[in-house]
């Protein structure tokens, strides 16, 4: 598969950066912070999503949905780095949308629409512990009438506080990866109790407190004991997706910075023309275009189902972590002391980075699954 866009790719991308640009630029972040919102996104601006058909870009054709691929939730997502637009797209339109391919027919009808529509809101609800580890879930789930009872705690749920759908990672039986089922769990349960906290980058996640939420037997997604598979087709749909971000959250760091570099002048000369900063800059655009490279690859091997998938994305999200880190880092330095203010967006890129960095494993959790996949 060759490492570039098609024809009706690079289309896509046509309609998504200038209107993300235009309805959800930087500013529109500064906006949301500013005025200490308590959703952490604009609704509105999720609807026009669903008028664009942005929301159903994973969701079949047969179910109202593109039926697209990762390729092009890829694009979609790296303009919403760019842009540092607030958006539940990740969490709904890719991770949430990618689960709900293996529930029911009933399940799947009463939360789809409203995705597409750009009136459901999912959260993924995974993490228990300071790092991602899912094979270590704890959160249990235990047979109650012709259901189950959901007993426990997550963290770090984007979204959450306000999620209609969450998609529940619970433990029925053993440990490790076995005995883990997948549940859609609705926002509004009882029993269910939320905690909003604000992140670095001024976007909001929640603590989620299980106390005996009761939900029936359709509400399982894919198999109990057996929701590993399902799980994982969902974190690693979800981890190309934060890797397609951080490739826009690198790339407007970058652009940013090499401006500056063209703009400011030290000791009667444009620091631009600075052979030390001229290598440091070489040095970033070959670790981005590795980066880029490594993200499009994992997206089509998604996309076709491959058996080598996992890998790659492990090693895109890795790769990219590391990649962004070194963009965002070397735009703060070579802004000088300005860039440390809020006055420049440039430290926003990196707040972002370094929450993206987090989400769904950092580059030590997915060096470690490459190494583990390989056979060490």
């Amino acid at each position: 598969m060759p490492l570039f866009h098609t024809e009706d790719q690079a289309m896509l991308k046509d309609m998504a950066a200038p209107f993300l640009a235009g309805q959800a630029p930087v500013k529109h972040l500064r906006q949301l912070r500013d005025s200490n919102d308590p959703t952490g996104f604009s609704r509105d601006l999720w609807r026009q999503f669903a008028e664009m058909g942005l929301t159903g870009v994973l969701v079949p054709e047969g179910e109202g949905g593109s039926g697209l691929g990762h390729v092009e939730a890829g694009i979609v997502l790296e303009e919403i780095g760019r842009n540092l637009s607030p958006s539940p797209f990740l969490s709904t339109a890719v991770a949430a949308a990618t689960a709900l391919k293996a529930a029911d027919a009933e399940t799947r009808g009463r939360y789809l629409p409203g995705i597409l529509a750009g009136e459901t809101v999912a959260a993924i609800a995974v993490d228990e512990g300071r790092k991602h580890r899912p094979a270590a879930t704890a959160l249990r789930a235990e047979r109650s009438g012709n259901g189950f009872r959901l007993t426990g705690a997550k963290q770090f749920v984007v979204h959450g506080h306000v999620a209609d759908l969450l998609i529940v990672a619970a433990r029925t039986s053993g440990e490790g990866e076995g005995g883990i089922t997948l549940f859609a769990v609705d926002g509004n349960a009882a029993g269910l109790s939320s905690e909003p906290v604000r992140l670095a980058d001024s976007s909001i996640a929640a603590r989620l407190d299980f106390a005996g939420v009761e939900v029936d037997a359709g509400a399982v997604i894919g198999d109990v004991d057996k929701g590993w598979a399902p799980l994982s087709r969902m974190l690693d749909a979800g981890r190309i997706g934060v890797a397609s971000e951080m490739l826009g959250v690198a790339g407007a760091a970058t652009a940013m910075t090499m401006d500056y570099l063209k703009q400011r002048k030290q000791f009667g000369r444009l620091i631009g023309e600075f052979q030390a900063l001229q290598h440091r800059a070489a040095h970033l655009y070959s670790e981005l275009e590795i980066a880029r490279a490594a993200v499009l690859k994992a997206q089509q091997l998604l996309d076709v189902e491959d058996e080598r998938a996992e890998l790659m994305v492990a090693v895109a999200k890795a790769k990219t972590g590391r990649a962004a880190a070194l963009a965002v880092q070397e735009g703060i330095q070579m802004h000088g002391g300005i860039g440390m203010t809020d006055e420049y967006d440039i430290g926003l890129y990196m707040k972002r980075h370094r929450v993206l960095e987090e989400l769904f494993g950092d580059a030590g959790f997915h060096a470690d699954r490459v190494a583990r996949l390989n056979g060490y």
